[in-house]
């Protein structure tokens, strides 16, 4: 009984996590270096990324009834998890892109927005840009147009002016 009792901060732990979470992605990373892990932490902690190692069976446990509950599958072998509360798709990106020089790292599956994508599915969504990359496209799409229209407004204006006329 000690034992349960002992197990349940941890379990408290992950599901506070959890709870206001957007994104957690599961990561395979046997054979990680530790120098590697630290790099890996760092690059997640500047991106607002929670990354922790714990048991799977807490990990099933805290999951248990939440939008998260579809990894409960996939936690097997060696099981990190990654999670964000701001941009959803920045775990499975940041992981990807380590993963891509560090074999080590591996993406296992992931819930992004409440939607579960199992290993390949959550590799798309990880070629996702972050929203600040996705709102300045946007604000440019906008905005291009409207400068091009300013541009042909100024133009047919001096071409109508007095002045344009006088030097005519």
């Amino acid at each position: 009984m000690a034992n349960v009792e002992a197990k349940q901060p941890v379990v408290q732990e992950i599901s506070n996590l959890l709870s206001d979470a957007q994104a957690a992605v599961l990561v395979d990373y046997m054979g990680i270096t530790v120098e590697d892990d630290t790099q890996l932490r760092k690059l997640l902690r500047e991106a607002g990324v929670t990354y922790r190692v714990y048991k799977n069976t807490l990990m099933k446990i805290a999951m248990k009834g939440t939008a998260f509950e579809a990894l409960a599958d996939d936690l097997k072998g060696p099981s990190a998890i990654a999670v964000s509360s701001g941009d959803a798709t920045a775990p499975a990106r940041i992981i990807a892109e380590f993963a891509k020089k560090h074999d080590a790292i591996s993406l296992k599956a992931g819930v992004v927005e409440g939607n579960y994508y199992n290993e390949a599915d959550i590799k798309v969504v990880a070629t996702i840009p972050g929203r600040e990359v996705l709102l300045s496209r946007l604000l440019g799409s906008l905005q291009s147009p409207m400068a091009n229209f300013a541009r042909v407004i100024d133009q047919i204006a001096k071409k109508d002016s007095p002045e344009a006329a006088a030097e005519a």
